[in-house]
Protein backbone atom coordinates (compact mmCIF):
# COMPACT_ATOMS: atom_id res chain seq x y z
CA UNK A 1 0.00 0.00 0.00
CA UNK A 2 1.19 3.77 -0.99
CA UNK A 3 -0.06 5.57 1.95
CA UNK A 4 0.04 9.56 0.89
CA UNK A 5 0.95 12.19 3.88
CA UNK A 6 -0.74 15.58 2.96
CA UNK A 7 -1.25 19.20 4.46
CA UNK A 8 0.36 22.40 5.57
CA UNK A 9 3.70 23.06 6.80
CA UNK A 10 3.42 22.24 10.24
CA UNK A 11 0.72 20.05 10.40
CA UNK A 12 2.27 17.02 11.72
CA UNK A 13 2.71 14.82 8.48
CA UNK A 14 5.86 13.76 9.25
CA UNK A 15 5.24 12.83 13.22
CA UNK A 16 2.61 10.94 11.75
CA UNK A 17 4.46 9.16 9.44
CA UNK A 18 7.17 8.27 11.89
CA UNK A 19 4.67 6.13 14.15
CA UNK A 20 2.83 4.65 11.35
CA UNK A 21 5.97 3.02 9.78
CA UNK A 22 6.85 1.65 12.98
CA UNK A 23 2.97 -0.32 13.39
CA UNK A 24 2.66 -1.03 9.52
CA UNK A 25 6.16 -1.69 9.15
CA UNK A 26 6.74 1.00 6.39
CA UNK A 27 9.24 2.69 4.35
CA UNK A 28 9.20 6.38 4.66
CA UNK A 29 10.20 8.68 1.45
CA UNK A 30 10.64 12.33 2.24
CA UNK A 31 10.72 14.69 -0.48
CA UNK A 32 13.07 17.21 1.50
CA UNK A 33 15.39 13.79 1.97
CA UNK A 34 15.75 12.92 -1.27
CA UNK A 35 15.78 16.51 -2.80
CA UNK A 36 19.18 16.59 -0.17
CA UNK A 37 20.66 13.69 -1.64
CA UNK A 38 19.85 14.51 -5.77
CA UNK A 39 20.92 18.34 -5.24
CA UNK A 40 24.17 19.66 -3.55
CA UNK A 41 22.72 22.35 -0.73
CA UNK A 42 23.59 25.31 -3.22
CA UNK A 43 21.91 23.70 -5.99
CA UNK A 44 18.37 23.41 -4.12
CA UNK A 45 15.74 26.35 -4.97
CA UNK A 46 12.77 25.06 -3.39
CA UNK A 47 11.24 26.04 -6.60
CA UNK A 48 7.97 24.19 -8.10
CA UNK A 49 9.56 22.92 -10.89
CA UNK A 50 11.90 21.29 -9.05
CA UNK A 51 9.62 20.39 -6.17
CA UNK A 52 7.72 18.41 -8.98
CA UNK A 53 10.71 16.69 -10.27
CA UNK A 54 11.85 15.27 -6.75
CA UNK A 55 8.24 13.88 -5.99
CA UNK A 56 8.09 12.65 -9.70
CA UNK A 57 11.51 10.36 -8.26
CA UNK A 58 9.68 9.90 -4.74
CA UNK A 59 6.78 8.18 -6.91
CA UNK A 60 9.50 6.06 -8.87
CA UNK A 61 11.48 5.04 -6.21
CA UNK A 62 8.14 3.89 -4.41
CA UNK A 63 7.59 1.94 -7.86
CA UNK A 64 10.28 0.34 -7.47
CA UNK A 65 10.25 -0.80 -4.11
CA UNK A 66 6.40 -1.98 -4.36
CA UNK A 67 7.57 -4.34 -7.56
CA UNK A 68 10.63 -5.42 -5.52
CA UNK A 69 7.99 -6.20 -2.45
CA UNK A 70 4.57 -6.24 -2.98
CA UNK A 71 3.66 -6.42 0.33
CA UNK A 72 5.54 -3.30 1.81
CA UNK A 73 3.83 -0.26 2.63
CA UNK A 74 5.47 2.81 1.82
CA UNK A 75 4.79 6.17 3.08
CA UNK A 76 5.03 9.69 0.92
CA UNK A 77 5.89 12.48 3.08
CA UNK A 78 7.21 15.88 2.66
CA UNK A 79 5.01 17.67 -0.24
CA UNK A 80 2.00 19.15 1.10
CA UNK A 81 -0.17 18.40 -2.02
CA UNK A 82 -1.58 21.47 -1.03
CA UNK A 83 -2.63 21.94 -4.82
CA UNK A 84 -4.97 19.82 -7.46
CA UNK A 85 -2.76 19.07 -10.28
CA UNK A 86 -0.07 17.66 -7.59
CA UNK A 87 -2.89 15.22 -6.50
CA UNK A 88 -4.12 14.74 -9.93
CA UNK A 89 -0.11 13.57 -10.82
CA UNK A 90 0.04 11.41 -7.80
CA UNK A 91 -3.82 9.74 -8.28
CA UNK A 92 -2.76 9.14 -12.27
CA UNK A 93 0.90 7.49 -11.00
CA UNK A 94 -1.25 5.29 -8.63
CA UNK A 95 -3.80 4.45 -11.29
CA UNK A 96 -1.11 3.82 -13.97
CA UNK A 97 1.08 1.71 -11.85
CA UNK A 98 -1.93 -0.43 -9.91
CA UNK A 99 -1.39 1.30 -6.62
CA UNK A 100 -3.19 0.83 -3.57
CA UNK A 101 -2.99 4.36 -3.09
CA UNK A 102 -4.81 5.97 0.75
CA UNK A 103 -4.29 9.41 1.92
CA UNK A 104 -4.22 10.96 4.86
CA UNK A 105 -4.54 14.62 5.40
CA UNK A 106 -3.03 16.12 8.51
CA UNK A 107 -4.47 19.27 10.12
CA UNK A 108 -4.64 21.62 12.98
CA UNK A 109 -5.33 25.15 14.30
CA UNK A 110 -3.15 27.84 12.63
CA UNK A 111 -1.39 28.62 16.14
CA UNK A 112 -0.17 24.72 16.74
CA UNK A 113 1.66 24.26 13.03
CA UNK A 114 2.86 28.25 13.41
CA UNK A 115 4.22 27.38 16.79
CA UNK A 116 5.77 23.72 15.15
CA UNK A 117 7.32 25.59 12.60
CA UNK A 118 8.78 28.73 14.99
CA UNK A 119 9.89 25.42 16.89
CA UNK A 120 11.68 23.27 14.05
CA UNK A 121 13.18 26.62 13.06
CA UNK A 122 14.91 27.60 16.45
CA UNK A 123 16.40 23.82 16.36
CA UNK A 124 17.22 23.44 13.06
CA UNK A 125 14.70 20.77 13.58
CA UNK A 126 13.80 21.02 9.87
CA UNK A 127 16.04 20.00 6.54
CA UNK A 128 13.58 22.12 4.36
CA UNK A 129 15.28 25.41 4.88
CA UNK A 130 12.21 27.48 3.06
CA UNK A 131 10.01 26.50 5.79
CA UNK A 132 8.93 29.67 7.86
CA UNK A 133 5.76 30.99 8.28
CA UNK A 134 5.31 33.06 5.46
CA UNK A 135 5.64 29.88 3.58
CA UNK A 136 2.90 28.27 5.82
CA UNK A 137 0.62 31.52 5.19
CA UNK A 138 0.70 31.51 1.46
CA UNK A 139 0.57 27.42 1.17
CA UNK A 140 -2.97 28.14 3.40
CA UNK A 141 -3.84 30.65 1.48
CA UNK A 142 -3.29 28.79 -1.62
CA UNK A 143 -4.18 25.22 -0.79
CA UNK A 144 -7.04 23.59 -3.17
CA UNK A 145 -9.59 21.42 -1.91
CA UNK A 146 -9.16 17.70 -1.54
CA UNK A 147 -11.27 16.32 -3.64
CA UNK A 148 -10.29 12.76 -3.47
CA UNK A 149 -11.40 10.02 -0.61
CA UNK A 150 -9.19 10.73 2.17
CA UNK A 151 -8.64 10.87 6.20
CA UNK A 152 -8.71 14.11 7.78
CA UNK A 153 -6.58 13.90 11.37
CA UNK A 154 -6.53 16.62 13.60
CA UNK A 155 -2.93 16.33 15.07
CA UNK A 156 -3.74 18.44 17.96
CA UNK A 157 -5.41 15.36 19.58
CA UNK A 158 -2.67 13.19 21.41
CA UNK A 159 -0.48 11.05 18.82
CA UNK A 160 -1.53 7.63 19.37
CA UNK A 161 -4.79 8.59 18.91
CA UNK A 162 -4.10 10.07 15.64
CA UNK A 163 -2.21 6.90 14.96
CA UNK A 164 -4.79 4.69 15.81
CA UNK A 165 -7.38 7.11 13.48
CA UNK A 166 -4.81 6.09 10.76
CA UNK A 167 -4.48 2.43 11.26
CA UNK A 168 -8.27 2.19 11.66
CA UNK A 169 -8.62 4.04 8.10
CA UNK A 170 -5.78 1.48 6.68
CA UNK A 171 -7.65 -1.36 8.24
CA UNK A 172 -4.78 -2.17 10.46
CA UNK A 173 -5.44 -3.66 14.12
CA UNK A 174 -5.22 -0.64 16.52
CA UNK A 175 -3.38 -0.16 19.84
CA UNK A 176 -5.05 0.40 23.06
Amino acid sequence: MIIAMMGLPGSGKTTIARELAKDLPALILNKDSIRAALFPASEIEYSSSQDDFVVNIMMQIADFYIKKDEKRHIILDGRPFSHKYQVDALVDFAVAHNWNLSVIYCYCADEISQARILHDFATEGHLAQNRDLSLYKRMRDEEDPLEIPHLKVDTALPLKQCVNQCLKYLNIPTHP
